[in-house]
């Protein structure tokens, strides 16, 4: 595939995405991680990419084909590029596009081997001319589409034979999930002015808890470590991680046994699960070690 400098934006898509927000419908993504590349540097970065092999069980990604969906920041689409990995990235918030080609400005300018581009994983024109891969990446996309299950079987299909599927599927709980979505419902509709104190008003009981219980066990640092140490595994910033969090709208959820079922029946064996707490996400490593049986199982 030919590797192009300048980021391939889709205004049809961009203005898809500007209509929804307007109605308050989705969360904007790409202005939360634009401001998150204030405080990425060199130290974020080989976190990040640490993260990457670990995930994926390997240290080299030499020689492989590997998709991006949903490259926010671009963080961990550079992370695939060290470790030699040929990446191709997309987003569907114009803003994350510009993000991702920011980051690969800063630390690998000019790499033909590092694509990135405009569209959604549900418009199978799109992801139907990006080829296959050998790993296809979406940490905590999915889930924002508005049609997450969709959203995964495209995604499934654009794994090779032996390839690996990574996913970060937020966890259903029940009536908690449900109350989390009206939060965030709740944040995407409200003026734009009043969408940061809500997140901080919304997460201030958590911190508060947090804040004390260090406090009561003697050891105020580990409050404060968690904002300037936060996250050492993946390399994010733990107010970035707020606002996704509280304002990441469209939001939908998971059981792992559903899940699993779901890969499984597409010819996929689980490689890795990291099991996330409360209403966090669980990571999984899947491999494809079959034909996908689409007659069987389309249209879930």
């Amino acid at each position: 595939m030919t590797m192009t400098h300048a980021p391939a934006i889709n205004a049809t898509t961009g203005d898809a995405h500007a209509r929804e927000v307007a109605r308050g419908e989705r969360f904007e993504f790409g202005r939360n991680w634009t401001r998150f590349l204030n405080v990425v540097d060199l130290n974020r970065v080989e976190r990040a990419q640490q993260s990457m092999s670990e995930l994926l069980g390997c240290d080299s990604l030499a020689g492989k084909r590997f998709l991006d969906i949903g490259s926010g920041s671009g963080l961990f689409s550079l992370a695939a590029r060290r470790l030699g990995a040929q990446v191709v990235s997309f987003d569907y918030d114009p803003q994350s596009v510009a993000a991702t080609a920011e980051l690969r400005r800063r630390y690998a300018p000019d790499d033909p081997d590092w694509r990135v581009g405009q569209g959604s994983v549900l418009d199978e024109a799109y992801v139907g001319n990006l080829g296959t891969f050998d790993v296809v990446y979406s940490w905590g996309v999915l889930h924002h589409t508005g049609a997450m299950w969709r959203a995964l079987d495209i995604a499934q299909r654009l794994v090779n034979p032996d390839g690996l599927l990574a996913i970060a599927i937020y966890n259903d709980r029940g009536s908690q999930s449900t109350r989390w979505a009206h939060i965030k419902r709740t944040y995407s509709r409200l003026p734009r002015l009043l969408q940061t104190p809500f997140a901080a008003l919304v997460s201030a009981p958590e911190e508060l808890k947090g804040l004390l219980r260090s406090i009561l066990t003697g050891r105020p640092g580990d409050y404060i470590r968690t904002w300037t140490q936060y996250d050492t595994r993946r390399g994010m910033s733990h107010w970035h991680d707020i606002i996704d969090w509280v304002g990441g709208y469209p939001y939908e959820y998971a059981r792992p046994d559903a899940i699993f079922s779901f890969f499984r029946q597409r010819g996929f064996s689980l490689e890795g699960l990291t099991v996330g707490g409360g209403l966090g996400c669980s990571e999984y490593v899947f491999k494809r070690v079959g034909r996908f049986p689409s007659a069987a199982v389309m249209g879930r």
